[in-house]
């Protein structure tokens, strides 16, 4: 059985965007198959304290780190980044949540770390906002992360776009799924962002 996962924060008031550009480049680095989709050999140097930066100049985005316990049975050992989700609320509608990154490290990958996440994401979006839908862009090529995402609970829309991704062109294929269909109060601010 999988150790338990966390998401954190990993753009935070009053803390430097450093404090977690080295694990978050270090996880980039663990994702090679990510970046050669891109026709690029890893992850470019310096690309997550770029990310990080860009992020936090964005109103609603939120970068949250999948961070998974080193000792499955110590909440004191400690816990290492093994994924990423990037999302931005209220974008591109005040009731959506737009989510532009998942990821995670090709050495955990296949092991439930992705759907716990989602699953984290999803409860906190139910009882701490009032988004009603989640959209999202997967690239044609990534058969994958469609099938993941499919499994999840999200279905194509019918939309798609061509976006400029550096020297190449990129057809993005859109889904969503509904949390609810009606904005409902916050029940709490503090949903937990941890699982088993």
């Amino acid at each position: 059985m999988n150790a338990p996962i966390t998401l954190i924060p990993l753009i935070v008031e009053k803390l430097p965007v450093e404090q977690y550009a080295a694990a978050l480049q270090h996880l980039y680095e663990q994702t090679p198959s990510y970046w050669h989709m891109y026709n690029l050999p890893g992850a470019p140097a310096g690309q997550a304290q770029r990310d990080l930066y860009e992020a936090a100049g964005v109103e609603g985005r939120t970068m949250l780190g999948i961070a998974q316990r080193v000792d499955r049975l110590d909440p004191q050992a400690g816990a290492t980044l093994v994924g990423l989700v990037d999302f931005r609320l209220h974008w591109p509608s005040q009731q959506t949540a737009y989510v532009g990154m998942m990821l995670v490290a090709e050495p955990q990958q296949r092991q439930g770390i992705g759907r716990k996440a989602w699953r984290l994401l999803q409860q906190w979006l139910r009882k701490s906002t009032e988004i009603t839908t989640v959209r999202l862009g997967v690239e044609q090529f990534n058969p994958a992360a469609l099938q993941f995402f499919q499994q999840v609970g999200f279905t194509l829309t019918g939309e798609a776009q061509r976006m400029r991704v550096g020297d190449k062109f990129v057809r993005l294929l859109y889904m969503e799924q509904v949390l609810r269909t009606t904005p409902s109060p916050v029940v709490s601010g503090d949903a937990e962002l941890a699982a088993e």
